[in-house]
């Protein structure tokens, strides 16, 4: 069973940056992407991005386009998400997801992010 550990988060003001890591439990030639959603205290969980894992192709909810920056480091089967200009709208508990070929998709256990006005 794949297992995701996530790291980073914390309590930034508005303005300020944080970076989430995720290291994934399976060779990174059996990744097919990488992905982080949020959820926010009373709403639904929701897209941030994702990257293919072969040739990196990256992809951005609109919400987040010019301020994050998803990347990956193949060698370690670790995605990386770097947050800058933070906003309390981006206030959220952050998902990791990862799909791989042969195993079912797994998620981390969450990163709080916490962006204070």
């Amino acid at each position: 069973q794949v297992q995701l550990v996530e790291s980073g988060g914390g309590l930034v003001q508005a303005g300020g940056s944080l970076r989430l890591s995720c290291a994934a439990s399976v060779r990174t030639s059996t990744i097919y992407e990488m992905g982080w959603y949020r959820q926010a205290p009373g709403k639904e969980r929701e897209f941030v991005a994702r990257i293919r894992w072969s040739f990196g192709t990256t992809s951005y909810a609109d919400s987040v386009k010019g301020r994050f920056t998803i990347s990956r480091d193949s060698a370690k089967s670790t995605a990386y998400l770097q947050m800058n200009s933070l906003n309390p709208e981006d206030t959220a508990i952050y998902y990791c997801n990862v799909v791989s070929f042969g195993s079912p998709d797994a998620w981390g256990q969450g990163a709080q992010v916490t962006v204070s006005s």
